[in-house]
């Protein structure tokens, strides 16, 4: 609106600039030229404009213009307060899961439980012997009678027989050491009429010898274990004196479970 207003009255001023010139031109085709002279002889022209002319009827207002192209951005505003917070978007999918972070300090120790039930006392399950040999030449293929006894606690080894004989079901270990003296030495440990392993020496001329041997065995109530010498007489070297000593011991290593729980 204010560029319409500019315009129209451009085209009045410019009206009456052109109408003001017209008769002008009149008035100086009409009077004489008088010209005075100046000082110096020069020629001074002493008219002067109308200014006492009237103003013509303001002229019909033209068109709008067309409009102008459009302006350059104006500078960046001054930041506005901080809007409401966004409603919470959707659950995003779970990440990979971290490294193991460092150990942590030690905790304080819990409290103590309560107290268990009395458990079965392994003193009630014994079974051990430890003899050794006093004649100096045991008979071939019939039990040794180990009558030197260092240990029989319960028993279980019997001296007029010369057999261990199994109170206790479970695993045991058995081991011999026997001087060697004057003959070979070929010895047998039996396990209920069948021989589960032997022992070969042979004797070396004027030399005292040790056979040896040691085996785990899993024994049934009643099963016997004992040693014998295995063959011929000339086997039967197996020596013992005041000062050399030719010994069987054994002992139970744990009983079977079942005797543990009190199933006989």
């Amino acid at each position: 609106m204010k560029l319409v207003r500019t315009l129209f009255l451009c085209l009045v001023l410019v009206v009456k600039l052109s109408y003001s010139q017209e008769e002008g031109e009149e008035v100086e085709a009409e009077a004489p030229e008088e010209h005075a002279e100046g000082p110096g002889g020069e020629v001074v022209d002493e008219r002067k404009p109308c200014a006492g002319w009237m103003g013509g009827v303001p002229g019909t207002p033209g068109h709008n213009g067309a409009s102008g192209r459009d302006g350059r951005d104006g500078r960046d505003g001054t930041k506005g307060d901080t809007g409401e917070p966004g409603a919470p978007g959707e659950k995003g999918d779970t990440g990979e899961p971290g490294l193991t972070g460092p150990e942590g300090p030690r905790g304080f120790p819990g409290t103590p439980g309560l107290k268990g039930d009395q458990g079965e006392s392994a003193l009630l399950y014994r079974s051990a012997f430890s003899v050794g040999l006093i004649d100096r030449t045991p008979m071939p293929n019939v039990p040794i009678k180990f009558n030197k006894i260092f240990y029989n606690g319960q028993r279980h080894y019997d001296d007029s027989t010369g057999k261990f004989r199994c109170s206790i079901p479970g695993v045991y270990y058995f081991t011999y050491h026997l001087t060697v003296y004057l003959k070979d030495v070929k010895v047998s440990l039996y396990k209920s009429d069948k021989t589960i392993m032997f022992t070969f020496d042979q004797f070396q001329e004027n030399n005292i010898d040790q056979a040896s041997g040691s085996i785990i065995l899993h024994l049934d109530t009643g099963e016997e274990v004992w040693l014998q010498v295995y063959g011929e007489e000339a086997y039967a070297g197996i020596y013992a004196d005041n000062i050399n000593d030719s010994t069987f011991s054994g002992f139970l290593l744990y009983p079977d479970m079942k005797t543990v729980n009190g199933d006989r």
